[in-house]
């Protein structure tokens, strides 16, 4: 867990005393973004229409709730439909645009801070809906549907906003989305259930449940697959520069991996040449160095010929609950894209 996480979840002494020294912080950090919320709901504060529909995925909390790859699956979706989606996206860290391009090779990723420009530029480049990555808060660019995200294992202790605890907003904001999503990676699902039990009380809004698990080993480096069960009694060394690490070590561990030697970075971290030697030394005589595609689109291009195999676990998102809520914003997207053609011919 990072110093950060220690401090917006743990327990200990110092933690609680971070905390309460930060309340002053985070009580006008809400205060301004709640007069932020309050502007755009009341027309100060214009959001512009796109050319295409919008499709938004994001959450309220700072990264861990699996945003890329429920992103990811709502383009293949419209792609299995008919839609020639883009993504766009901010694209912080670099790696966000790289996974996107694996997971969904033809699609158009633009990377622009500027989402309305953003979209626009995807729409010239053939695209006839945008699929928005990390963009609930992003409210100057109108969106056909809202997808809010939470992480099952997290909502209970999400309850303080920046730089207290990870909130971008108060809870009440996720009253603004037309489907929550709640996603699992090692909590059951009965505790999913409720979370998502909680969210259609207080927000009154439908909730989903998708199930982000673990569906194959890829080598990072050729992209060859093999079975998960070629983990089971293995020994690795972990790799996660993700939002919960501790979740991607705990599914390793869930899968049989013999010993996990877990090596945590933080969010979006930019590996160096440096950082790959000493991955490639504490491996030693470990079978593999096992990390997520986010971290492997960064580590492949260095790693070294000769070196311990670098695979990275191919992530599938299952719909377990409100798929029927997720098709629905899904025909929207696809029903207003028939007002709004493409001028650039089909792409993707």
């Amino acid at each position: 867990m990072s110093a950060l996480e220690r401090l917006w979840y743990g327990d200990s002494p110092g933690a609680r005393l971070g905390r309460v020294a930060l309340w002053p912080a985070a009580r006008m950090y809400s205060a301004a973004v709640r007069l932020r919320g309050a502007m755009y709901d009341r027309g100060l504060l214009a959001s512009v229409e796109a050319p295409v529909p919008v499709l938004a995925v994001g959450n309220v909390s700072v990264g861990g709730t699996g945003k890329t790859p429920v992103a990811a699956w709502a383009v293949a979706q419209l792609r299995e439909r008919g839609a020639h989606p883009a993504v766009v996206l901010r694209g912080y860290g670099g790696d966000e645009p790289l996974v996107h391009e694996t997971l969904n090779p033809g699609t158009p990723v633009v990377r622009d801070a500027d989402r309305v420009r953003g979209a626009r530029t995807a729409h010239a480049a053939g695209a006839d809906c945008v699929v928005l990555d990390d963009a609930f808060q992003h409210r100057r660019l109108a969106r056909t549907a809202d997808w809010v995200l939470v992480a099952a294992e997290r909502f209970s202790r999400t309850t303080r906003a920046l730089p207290a605890g990870p909130l971008r907003e108060p809870l009440d904001a996720l009253a603004r989305a037309d489907v929550a999503i709640v996603t699992r990676k090692i909590a059951s699902v009965t505790e999913a259930d409720a979370v998502a039990e909680r969210i259609e009380s207080v927000a009154r809004i439908g909730a989903a449940i998708v199930h982000l698990e673990p569906s194959a080993l890829v080598d990072a480096r050729d992209g060859t697959t093999r079975g998960l069960d070629a983990l089971r009694d293995a020994r690795v060394v972990a790799v996660a520069a993700v939002g919960e690490p501790e979740a991607f070590f705990a599914q390793l561990r869930a899968l049989g991996a013999r010993r996990v030697d877990a090596l945590p970075f933080r969010d979006h971290h930019a590996f160096t040449a440096a950082d790959v030697a000493q991955l490639v030394h504490s491996a030693g005589t470990a079978d593999a160095v096992v990390c997520t595609l986010k971290d492997a689109v960064k580590l492949a291009p260095r790693w070294p010929a000769g070196g311990v195999p670098l695979w990275y676990v191919s992530q599938r998102a299952e719909v377990e609950r409100g798929a029927h809520l997720l098709d629905a914003s899904l025909a929207l997207v696809l029903a207003a894209r028939v007002s709004t053609p493409s001028t650039a011919g089909a792409a993707g």
